[in-house]
């Protein structure tokens, strides 16, 4: 009887053996699914959610571009596969697209609390920036969060910002504000400096992106300590993805890609100066709206960017129709008479004529750029010879390769303009003398207000939307 219960046993634990066994092929056949990186991989693409703006993402006039942008593109071609952009409607919609599986991680100036750490797996810090209490100039400034009771404050919602607040409240019990999820950085920076609003926070780096375009608006004080900026991951014990990006930011560090950065886009240079900018944008309010269509429609017919167009147009004259300068040149475009008479203008001082006649001048001298000389190197020296022509530009690229320098690079070329003024170098041009330091002031400044044109047109800026919809 012992017996027969002993082989009954064996066979009841060797079925349980081979059933084990059957088993295992299951269990570390890959059925529980590729982690986050895997999944990349085998996509053969990275989707990043970001928000639609300077510092982020947003289309320039080269393409698509931005802090954000140019550091993930970078992690994509790490991984080696191509990048995806989803843009998020608000800065409450990042979690969701996350969440909804529509991107890979979130890259759009996330800051990095401990509230935020319950809900994402964060990679590493890429920047440090601190929270800066914005104000209008000419209001009184406020020195601490004291001084904010009684301000109109708004902040986006579901920010860092509200957060901020949030804490100083039991400190400052009638401290209040009002968050939206319908605004931007931008239209919080144009309601503070149009005066809709008394306050409102930004972090340091993105307000010093920003504050060109909103000469109106200051810095009163710093709120808090730094905090870390890092791209936001889906929750959960899959980190493979986040491993890699902790990888790619030391490479970043050590071969210089995070410094490029900070150089590529926050850079002064190229920027104009508060009083300029200020300028810029009260005409752009008052003068520009009428001549928009003019300007959009010379652009398709002689097929230039009616920002260009724009950015020329203002160079020239402050799109003050009626200009005229000591030399004879007038209108918009600051035609001389030989121009407009060679273009077929009657009436420099006609806004349509003029800028068609522009356009027409300035594609011809574009067209006659050597075709070895690519974008947008081609339409800055355009540029240069539609101030100082182009027999005084061949100098220039001339005196460029006699420097060992390269006569199709802008960069280079724009250096040898000063030289044209000086008499050892100009007596060895076919030209002679040119105020060249002049042509490249005159291209800097028109590259200046094109990128506060192309920013604008791309964002959606409420100064460039149609007069009823303002």
């Amino acid at each position: 009887m012992q017996r027969a219960q002993n082989n009954q046993w064996r066979k009841k634990r060797l079925v349980r053996l081979c059933a084990g066994i059957a088993l295992l092929p299951f269990l570390f056949s890959g059925n529980d699914g590729p982690d986050q990186l895997e999944q990349v991989e085998r996509r053969g693409s990275l989707t990043m959610i970001t928000r639609n703006g300077p510092s982020s993402y947003y289309l320039g006039p080269d393409g698509a571009t931005g802090p954000e942008f140019y550091l993930v593109s970078r992690f994509a071609e790490y991984i080696g596969v191509r990048l995806k952009v989803e843009v998020a409607e608000s800065f409450n919609a990042l979690q969701e697209l996350l969440d909804q599986g529509k991107g890979d991680l979130i890259a759009a100036n996330m800051t990095r609390t401990r509230q935020r750490e319950r809900a994402f797996n964060f990679g590493p810090d890429y920047l440090q920036a601190s929270t800066q209490v914005l104000y209008r100039r000419g209001d009184q400034r406020p020195a601490s969060l004291a001084d904010l009771v009684d301000r109109k404050i708004m902040v986006i919602e579901g920010s860092s910002y509200q957060s901020r607040l949030e804490e100083a409240q039991p400190r400052y019990p009638d401290l209040s504000w009002e968050t939206r999820a319908d605004v931007g950085m931008d239209d919080l920076l144009q309601a503070v400096s149009d005066g809709a609003i008394d306050i409102t926070l930004a972090d340091s780096n993105i307000f010093s992106l920003n504050q060109q375009y909103y000469p109106r608006a200051a810095a009163a004080f710093t709120l808090g300590d730094p905090s870390s900026h890092a791209w936001a991951f889906p929750p959960g014990s899959d980190d493979s993805l986040v491993e890699k990006a902790r990888a790619f930011m030391r490479q970043s560090r050590e071969d210089g890609a995070l410094d490029d950065i900070q150089k590529r886009f926050y850079s002064p240079q190229r920027r104009l100066d508060r009083v300029g900018m200020f300028q810029f944008l009260e005409h752009l309010r008052e003068r520009l709206p009428p001549l928009l269509p003019i300007f959009r429609q010379a652009a398709v017919t002689h097929e230039v960017d009616w920002r260009l167009l724009a950015a020329m147009g203002y160079q020239e004259s402050n799109w003050d129709a009626g200009a005229a300068s000591f030399t004879g040149v007038r209108g918009i475009m600051m035609l001389t008479n030989r121009a407009a008479s060679d273009l077929g203008v009657t009436d420099r001082l006609d806004p349509q004529q003029s800028i068609a006649g522009g356009a027409r001048y300035f594609q011809g001298l574009r067209s006659r750029i050597p075709r070895r000389i690519a974008e947008p190197d081609r339409t800055w020296m355009a540029l240069a010879a539609y101030n100082m022509g182009m027999g005084h530009l061949e100098d220039a690229r001339v005196l460029t390769e006699i420097q060992q320098l390269d006569p199709n690079a802008w960069q280079d070329v724009q250096s040898s303009l000063d030289l044209l003024s000086q008499e050892r170098w100009h007596q060895q041009t076919q030209y002679g003398y040119a105020r060249g330091f002049e042509a490249k002031q005159y291209v800097s400044n028109i590259r200046n207000y094109y990128d506060v044109l192309v920013w604008m047109d791309t964002s959606d800026h409420p100064l460039l939307a149609p007069a009823g919809a303002r």
